[in-house]
C-alpha cells in the first residue's frame, strides 16, 4: 500500500494520506511522501489547485506513536530529525506553493495532523471532523507551524488555551473559532471541496499566486522563525524521559 495516493483531474490534484489503519499517522515514509506529492503538484503547470485529505475515518492523527516510541526508546536523534524535518518541509512546501492548497478535513486532525490542516490555505471540514493541538498529552512541543497558524487563525488567547490544554475540539467549535472555513456533511465533503477547487482553478493563476504570496508576506514574524523554534524544542523533548513516560502512559491508557 502506498503512503499517499494522488489523483489528477482537470487542473486539480488530490493527495490522500493513505494509512487508514493508523488514522493516517505520520511516520518518516508518510511525511516524505506527502512532501514529495505536494512539491510535484506545486511544480506541475497543469495543476492549479491542490487538495489534501485522508483515507478512512481520519484526516491525520499526528505522529505515529509506535514510531515515536522507537525514536525515544533508542534515543535516535537522526530518526527524530528525519521525521520532524520531513514534516516541517511539508508545511514550507504548502505555504510556498504558487497555487491554493485546500484541506478536506474528513475526520480527526490531531497534533501534527492539526498543524497540517492549519497550514493549508483553506479548510473545509466534515461534521465528523475535530481538531486539537494535543502535543503535550505525550510530553512534546507543538510543531509543523502550530505556534504560527493557531494564533493567526484563532487569536492569541484561544490559541494559547488550545496549546496548553491539549484539548480536541469538535467541528462546530473549530468553525466558530475560525480554524475551519466551512462545515459540510460527511457525504458532501469531497463534492463541496471539488466545487471550490474548480472555482479557484478558474481564476487567473498568476493573480492567485501573487495574492497568496502577499497574504503570507504581510503576517508578522516569519514562518521559518516559528518552524526553527519548534524544531529545536521538539528535538530536545524527543530525548527526554518525561516525554517517553508520557507517551507510554498515553498508549497504555488508549
Amino acid at each position: 500500500m502506498t503512503a499517499v495516493t494522488v489523483n489528477y483531474e482537470t487542473a486539480i490534484t488530490t493527495i490522500t494520506l493513505n494509512r487508514p489503519e493508523v488514522m493516517n499517522a505520520f511516520d518518516a515514509v508518510l511525511a516524505a511522501s506527502i512532501g514529495d506529492a505536494v512539491r510535484a503538484a506545486a511544480d506541475d503547470r497543469s495543476c492549479r489547485v491542490i487538495v489534501l485529505t485522508g483515507a478512512g475515518r481520519s484526516f491525520c492523527a499526528g505522529a505515529d506513536l509506535a514510531h515515536l516510541k522507537h525514536i525515544m526508546d533508542t534515543r535516535n536523534r537522526e530518526l527524530a530529525r528525519e521525521l520532524v524535518t520531513s514534516a516541517t518541509r511539508i508545511v514550507q512546501t504548502i505555504v510556498s506553493a504558487p497555487k491554493p492548497v485546500i484541506a478536506a478535513v474528513n475526520g480527526p486532525a490531531a497534533g501534527g495532523g492539526a498543524s497540517l490542516a492549519l497550514a493549508c490555505d483553506i479548510r473545509i471540514a466534515s461534521m465528523n471532523a475535530s481538531i486539537g493541538a494535543v502535543f503535550n498529552r505525550i510530553g512534546l512541543h507543538p510543531d509543523l507551524g502550530a505556534t504560527y497558524f493557531l494564533p493567526l487563525l484563532a487569536g492569541f488567547g484561544c490559541a494559547m488555551e488550545l496549546v496548553l490544554s491539549g484539548e480536541i475540539i469538535p467541528a462546530e467549535d473549530a468553525h466558530r473559532m475560525g480554524l475551519f472555513n466551512r462545515l459540510v456533511s460527511a457525504d458532501t465533503l469531497m463534492s463541496e471541496t471539488q466545487a471550490l477547487a474548480r472555482k479557484l482553478a478558474a481564476k487567473s493563476s498568476e493573480a492567485v499566486s501573487r495574492a497568496k504570496r502577499s497574504m503570507y508576506a504581510v503576517v508578522g514574524r516569519s514562518l521559518d522563525d516559528a518552524l526553527a523554534i519548534e524544531l529545536e524544542q521538539q528535538l530536545a523533548l524527543l530525548e527526554t524521559d518525561d516525554a517517553l513516560e508520557a507517551l507510554r502512559t498515553f498508549m497504555e491508557r488508549r
